[in-house]
């Protein structure tokens, strides 16, 4: 049924139409997904509602920024069992929470291009919780104690859903064109952390 004809059945009972909201449009390639051009969305969209007076809402931020976008993480130290391998890295959930909230799957590269062989492993952040993991089970680079790890597509729901897990301080954004980049976003000390706290006087401290 197009458009028109549910705003006109609409109509007949009362109720106009004014604004049609799209959400958040198009999704971005985190792996193998094919997601459509923005030109053949927008070609869909002005088909179905050339006949209608609709304002549209669109949240196209995602697929501007989603794989503009990276975390940086350093791997710190190699753990093994008899049946998994992790890798520990510097950061965690509350850097970038989509795995842990959803099992969001975001590509992970080697920031330095070694040759390194592939293995499987689960690459865990440092807070103390079973969910604090960028990928679980995951075919990644066989990366050394030091190297610098890319968790790809964070451009979009990364710093804006971090947090202060764990007293953890949020990361910097650096925004990098060419061979030049700009800190945009501070990397936080303790007193941002404790800021606007105080301790009630009846502690006596």
């Amino acid at each position: 049924m197009r458009v028109q004809s549910k705003i006109t059945k609409l109509k007949k009972i009362g109720i106009e139409i004014k604004y049609l909201d799209m959400g958040g449009g198009l999704g971005i390639t985190y792996d193998d997904e094919s997601p459509p051009h923005p030109d053949e969305y927008a070609k869909v969209i002005v088909e179905l509602l050339k006949e209608t007076d609709l304002q549209l809402i669109l949240e196209p931020g995602r697929v501007i920024v989603g794989n503009a976008g990276i975390l940086v993480t350093r791997a710190l130290f190699r753990k093994s069992s008899s049946i998994k391998e992790f890798i520990i890295v510097d950061a965690g959930m509350n850097d970038l929470l989509r795995p842990t909230l959803y099992d969001a799957f975001h590509a992970i590269w080697p920031v330095v291009k070694s040759g390194n062989e592939f293995i499987k492993a689960d690459i865990v952040g440092p807070i103390c919780e079973s969910s604090d993991f960028l990928a679980a089970n995951r075919k990644v680079a066989d990366v050394k104690n030091g190297d610098l790890i890319a968790v790809m597509s964070a451009g979009a729901y990364g710093f804006a859903m971090s947090s202060n897990y764990c007293s953890r301080l949020k990361v910097a954004e650096v925004m990098v064109r060419d061979d030049q980049f700009h800190v945009v976003t501070q990397r936080q000390d303790y007193e941002d952390l404790v800021r606007g706290e105080s301790a009630p006087p009846f502690f006596n401290i």
